[in-house]
């Protein structure tokens, strides 16, 4: 009887012990659930790698004669990129340098004057006419004298005095056609040939600058990131024909929603990692923050305890140079180790 007693409160103690044992158990299970569901999400701050990138485009519309270089190849300041064929160009250029010479040729017209044996012709009619009217003074002077003493009648002086005044102006005006080819074009005749000479050579000075526009160079030393026409295609006037990046001049931009920007201040270092890089941590240098369009705003949904949010751009350049780092590449800031290390400095 005894024994059976002993057995039955060894059985309870046993029944009592695995019970604990459960119950700890659950305990331990419900505290490790909390603790996952009470603790802390990492936040992490996304960040795209940009750089300098400039579009080459011409002024001239053509058709894409040669490229001389490829997508990838790095290219150094004023190389040569490529060629455009633009015949518009060639065709305005013969043109304008015809219109050159025959300004030229007006211009030296002008400034030469008339021809020796166009002078040596005026020259004559001016001594024919001098010599007619010296004749036609005297006669004139003979028959006044004997007009006045009544000797001839008034018909026949008036016949001589005509013809007198008649040579005079013929006198006075082969002296002006005579003065006039040997003295040449007038002062404004000069000039407007002159003008006609400076307006040609502004055209041809128009048509070289466009025809510099058809060999294109390379404005910074980068990479070549895209090539948009192919050889043959047309291109019309600032149509872009290729991109260059420039890798020396990198930066880093996340966009930040306000609620999270008090731990960010100009002027911070971040540590960022690098996932293309094989996760590299990098030192980031806050150096400019600005407040994006409402486009980014995320609306609240509740009329109460929640407000509209903006984004803002937060943009940073590296400490150092970063070997490898391009552009499009991700960057990730822990925002939760960036929240504590601002805890700390305070």
């Amino acid at each position: 009887m005894e024994t059976k007693t002993g057995y039955i409160k060894t059985k309870e103690s046993k029944t009592l012990l695995m019970s604990f044992v459960i119950l700890i158990s659950v305990i331990a299970v419900v505290g490790v659930i909390g603790y996952f569901i009470l603790a802390q999400d990492e936040l992490m701050l996304q960040g795209e790698v940009e750089c300098n990138e400039i579009r080459v485009s011409g002024k001239v519309p053509g058709r894409i004669l040669e490229l001389k270089v490829q997508e990838g190849d790095a290219v150094t300041q004023d190389q040569l990129l490529v060629l455009i064929d633009s015949p518009e160009v060639t065709a305005k250029g013969v043109q304008a340098m015809a219109a050159k010479n025959a300004a030229l040729a007006v211009s030296k017209k002008a400034e030469n004057g008339a021809r020796t044996e166009t002078i040596e012709a005026a020259k004559e009619q001016y001594e024919r006419a001098k010599a007619a009217a010296e004749y036609a003074t005297k006669s004139y002077n003979r028959t006044k004298n004997l007009f006045d003493k009544g000797v001839i009648a008034a018909q026949k002086f008036d016949e001589v005095e005509a013809q007198y005044k008649a040579a005079l102006a013929l006198e006075k005006a082969a002296l002006s056609q005579y003065n006039m080819a040997k003295n040449g074009a007038q002062k404004e005749d000069k000039d407007a040939a002159q003008a006609q000479v400076a307006r040609a050579q502004g055209a041809i000075m128009e048509i070289n600058a466009y025809k510099d526009e058809t060999a294109l160079y390379a404005p910074i030393a980068g990479e070549i990131a895209e090539i948009f026409p192919k050889v043959g295609e047309l291109v019309g006037t600032g149509s872009p024909i290729m991109s260059i990046v420039d890798l020396n001049d990198v930066w880093i931009t996340f966009n930040v929603r306000e609620d999270l920007l008090g731990t960010i201040k100009m002027g911070d270092i971040l540590t960022a990692t690098i996932p293309a890089l094989g996760n590299k941590e990098i030192k980031l240098k806050v150096n400019h923050i600005k407040a994006l369009g409402s486009y980014a705003t995320w609306k609240a949904t509740k009329l109460t305890s929640e407000y509209d949010t903006k984004t803002f751009e937060v943009k940073t350049v590296p400490v150092d140079k970063v070997k490898g780092l391009r552009p499009g590449m991700s960057a990730i800031v822990n925002y939760n180790s960036l929240k504590q290390a601002t805890k700390t400095s305070k």
